[in-house]
């Protein structure tokens, strides 16, 4: 079994060693014997959506997110959207989440164009979130818990109206309900969002190597829409993977104002 993964401007948009998440991907997928390939996509570049199976974007600063949203404007915004709505499972961490969302607003009032893939918005606030998050998602009616590390000016806000939508689509959700930490914005107490198979999210770490539920959710996204809804992934021994998901839980739960208690 073969699956293909695009990752996006990764010579552009590669803060905090987020590229960590290609190779737990590939990792994962070399355990079950599914070999995961990794075409590289940058300003200029063209890929075809109906042949991508994964992707990865992750994150910049405002220069790079300019210069990366003219080439999203330019055509590859409207093939990622092809794809994710194909079945395509996507990750996008910081700036890459900002930049798929409607647009980013700068200190200096400039708005970035986003592709509109995530019905949200992002503005740059006047301080800055940084420390260890513990988040709660909800996945097919199953909660699972989620660790990363943010460290983010902008404030994204998911769109309580979504009449907006083209028919068809589907609203976006967020990821998580935030225990400790800001989360999107530091104030309805959510983090990252969801859009069919896309995965946003502000977590660093990189956040896949703690997270094996979250890895294995894209993996499994991205392997039913190479070979059918049918598919499986056979389970992985994740002793190490989750001893570090719950020294970081831990950690952070009894130094932090955790607003519930989650196991």
């Amino acid at each position: 079994m073969q699956l293909r993964l695009v990752y996006l401007y990764g010579d552009l948009m590669n803060l905090y060693g987020d590229r960590g998440n290609i190779i737990a991907l590939q990792r994962r997928c070399a355990w079950r014997g599914i070999d995961l390939q990794v075409e590289n996509v940058t300003v200029g570049d063209h890929f075809d959506p109906a042949t991508a199976d994964l992707f990865f974007f992750g994150g910049g600063q405002d220069v790079e997110q300019t210069v990366v949203s003219r080439d999203l404007a330019a055509g590859a915004g409207e093939a990622i959207e092809e794809a994710v709505d194909d079945g395509a499972g996507l990750l996008a961490v910081c700036g890459g989440y900002q930049l798929l969302g409607e647009y980013f607003r700068t200190a200096d009032g400039v708005e970035i164009p986003g592709t509109g893939l995530f019905h949200a918005h992002t503005v740059a606030g006047q301080t800055r979130y940084v420390g260890n998050v513990v988040a709660e998602a909800t996945v097919d009616g199953e909660q699972r818990r989620l660790v990363g590390f943010e460290n983010h000016s902008g404030r994204t806000y998911l769109s309580e109206d979504q009449s907006s939508l083209r028919d068809g689509a589907a609203a976006t959700e967020p990821l998580a309900r935030v225990i400790v930490g800001k989360g999107n914005n530091g104030e309805d107490g959510w983090e990252g969002a969801r859009y069919r198979g896309a995965v946003g999210t502000y977590l660093h770490g990189p956040i896949l190597p703690k997270n094996p539920w979250l890895a294995d959710l894209l993996i499994l996204t991205a392997l039913r829409r190479h070979a059918g809804p049918d598919a499986e992934l056979t389970p992985l021994d994740d002793r190490a993977e989750l001893a570090a998901h719950a020294a970081v839980a831990d950690t952070v739960l009894r130094k932090g104002n955790a607003r519930t208690s989650i196991r």
